[in-house]
């Protein structure tokens, strides 16, 4: 690809060539040998989307590093928890956020911290161009993809603390080659890296896949309209991978009015279902294709796509499965295979299937069965054409904007405040974010919902806020005391139904 540009840096114009970007991983891979970095290590990445992403992630893979992609929102106690459990050699970060950085990685005995820009004046803190500065000569390190791990991405579950997931070089490979598929790019497109990085979707089916096809990348640090459509002017961007909150500024915005995105051949959207009426509307204004597909971190990314060209025919549907992987759909209850429109749990079989969650084969037991079928958690059912459609979650993880909270830390938060006798947290639908947090509360003593959300606030990441808050009698628990979640959704649906 030589000067071609792989990667730039959206707001500021900056170009990081192919051959720049190979120079750039060979001597970063280089820097870490130096360090006494070594196979099987782990970095960790805390920063927001810039084209640096790419050399670090590919780098840390050059020399059988594990990357631990970190949440660019995370509170200080989150970080601890990942660097700790990942066991986390090195950091990179930003100076902004030093601030969280800092003592978590003191706590958690990182070795080395390092920051994208000028360290000089901050004390403890290394520059990331020191561990450029060198003839780029690294070992080679003999790699099997098959049990190797390449990355450790975290996943949130309904205990409330993150899972580390456990992905080998096959899995991410199998990923990026079998996405492509159903809608292929190549070095004649653009694409815009406006989705986190940190996550799955933007770590493998962005990040990963764009340098994989030889596609030039814009990245962006977080979502600006106007920015986000000036990028998409200026660079001519045809393919955009999205979200539905995103897609719905894109339907709905009058600023799209104001720019030529005429470029735009397609969006893929993922990471939360996207209602039919949004798909349509969005396609309509711009003229374009818009798919839907379907995945999870712990199959590398994503496990259904529906094909652009067959989405119009097939509104709402996450598309069949991908090619060299199975799924099926099971009773709930039984375990047996059901069969065409009955709606189950939705597995899945191949080869980017993770090989497990980090420090937890109970979990991991519970989730990939004996003969390594991965049980997703969701409900769904499959048409007679082979289509699947995603219609409910078993699993009780509010998708805020894409974000994943768990209702269990945010109960027990809750529950720690002297004012609170009980509480429960569901997720309430919601337009713009797909679904918000939204808290039942049975007092002890007197206190607003306004006071406590303000007080939830001040101690969680921006996604993890609790953004509805009933006050309540009595919280409907099972006879086993466990939260009856189910009863509360079901009247948080009928009180929009009547609200509508």
């Amino acid at each position: 690809m030589g000067d071609k540009p792989a990667l730039v840096d959206g707001p500021t114009g900056r170009i990081l060539s192919y051959t720049q970007l190979s120079t750039q991983i060979q001597q970063f891979a280089a820097g870490l040998d130096q360090r006494g970095f070594k196979k099987g290590d782990v970095f960790a990445t805390f920063m927001p989307n810039v084209p640096e992403y790419a050399v670090v992630f590919l780098g840390v893979a050059a020399v059988g590093g594990i990357n631990t992609t970190v949440n660019s929102l995370y509170s200080t106690s989150d970080l601890v928890h990942q660097f700790k459990d990942s066991n986390a050699r090195f950091l990179l970060t930003i100076p902004e956020f030093l601030d969280r950085a800092l003592p978590a990685a003191t706590d958690a005995g990182i070795e080395e911290i390092f920051v994208l820009g000028d360290a000089s004046a901050i004390e403890g803190v290394s520059a990331f161009a020191d561990l450029l500065n060198n003839d780029g000569q690294a070992p080679s390190v003999a790699i099997d993809p098959k049990t190797d791990l390449v990355a450790l991405p975290y996943s949130s579950g309904t205990t409330g603390l993150s899972k580390g997931v456990m992905l080998t070089h096959e899995n991410l490979i199998a990923n990026m080659v079998l996405s492509c598929q159903p809608n292929p790019v190549d070095e004649n497109d653009s694409m815009i890296g406006v989705l986190p990085f940190f996550h799955i979707y933007g770590m493998v089916l962005i990040l990963n896949l764009a340098i994989y096809r030889g596609v030039t990348l814009v990245t962006m640090p977080r979502f600006d309209i106007e920015q986000f459509l000036q990028i998409v002017q200026d660079y001519r961007i045809t393919c955009l991978n999205l979200v539905p909150p995103i897609v719905l500024a894109l339907a709905k915005h009058p600023s799209v009015d104001n720019y030529d995105i005429s470029s735009v051949r397609v969006i893929g959207c993922g990471a939360a279902p996207l209602g039919e009426e949004l798909e349509r509307a969005c396609s309509s204004r711009l003229g374009c294709q818009i798919y839907q597909g379907y995945g999870l971190t712990e199959v590398s990314g994503a496990c259904h796509i529906n094909p652009a060209a067959e989405s119009a025919g097939k509104t709402g549907a996450v598309g069949p499965v991908l090619p060299n992987t199975l799924s099926k759909i099971i009773d709930t209850e039984t375990g047996a295979e059901l069969g065409y429109n009955e709606r189950g749990e939705v597995l899945i079989y191949g080869p980017h299937v993770m090989a497990g969650y980090l420090n937890n084969e109970e979990a991991t037991a519970h989730t990939i069965d004996a003969s390594g079928w991965f049980h997703s958690g969701d409900i769904g059912y499959v048409d007679d054409d082979g289509f699947f459609y995603i219609v409910d979650r078993v699993k009780e993880l509010i998708k805020y904007k894409g974000y994943q909270v768990a209702p269990a830390e945010l109960e027990a938060l809750l529950l720690s405040h002297d004012a609170i006798a009980d509480a429960a947290v569901i997720p309430s639908p919601n337009e713009e974010a797909g679904e918000v947090p939204k808290a039942f509360v049975v007092l002890r003593e007197p206190i607003t919902p306004e006071e406590i959300m303000q007080w939830v606030a001040e101690q969680v990441a921006p996604h993890k806020k609790v953004r509805l808050l009933d006050i309540v009698s009595e919280i409907p628990k099972a006879a086993s005391g466990k939260i009856l979640r189910r009863v509360l959704v079901e009247q948080e649906r009928e009180r929009l139904a009547a609200k509508s």
